[in-house]
């Protein structure tokens, strides 16, 4: 992935950990502080490493990021043993052009009126900073864990690679 925002190896690891990862847990702060999370599809990225997002503009969600932008982002590929964490802020973008321009039509899914929708609102997300934990083959995993424990009664913690990274400009 040769995007522009790939400037040091943490960040270019990062990125290609969540390219082919579709969903995304989105974390923001409600009007009382709390935390809320949904699950939301993962569009794109862009060239300096901003996170896309299609929602509906009336939902919750918009309202919480217009009063507080910070968030985060979890995604996972359990089958690859692969977890990553993005925080940021994020923005509202209502503007049809870009709307137009990330459009496909596996949205209509979500919104049957196409990208002319006036409901349609783009959440972007500006990551200042992230963390993700890469592990080897699960097989191997397995096998290394299974003849640690047996032989030293201990798990195998420094199997992953894990590795907390800036992604600011």
């Amino acid at each position: 992935m040769a995007h522009d925002h790939t400037h040091h190896e943490g960040a270019k690891k990062l990125y290609e950990l969540i390219k082919d990862i579709r969903i995304a847990m989105m974390t923001s702060v409600e009007p009382d502080g709390s935390l809320h999370s949904r699950p939301m599809y993962s569009h794109t990225t862009d060239p300096s490493g901003d996170l896309w997002f299609f929602s509906r503009a009336r939902a919750p969600k918009v309202g919480e990021l217009r009063k507080d932008s910070q968030i985060n982002l979890a995604y996972a590929d359990t089958s690859a043993q692969t977890y990553v964490s993005v925080s940021g802020t994020a923005e509202i973008v209502t503007d049809k052009g870009k709307v137009k321009e990330l459009w496909s039509e596996g949205l209509r899914t979500w919104f049957p009126n196409g990208p002319e929708d006036p409901d349609i609102a783009l959440i972007r997300v500006h990551p200042s900073g992230g963390e993700y934990w890469d592990s080897p083959s699960r097989t191997m995993m397995q096998l290394y864990g299974y003849a640690k424990a047996r032989l030293t009664g201990e798990t195998p913690e420094e199997l992953a690679d894990q590795k907390k990274v800036s992604l600011k400009a």
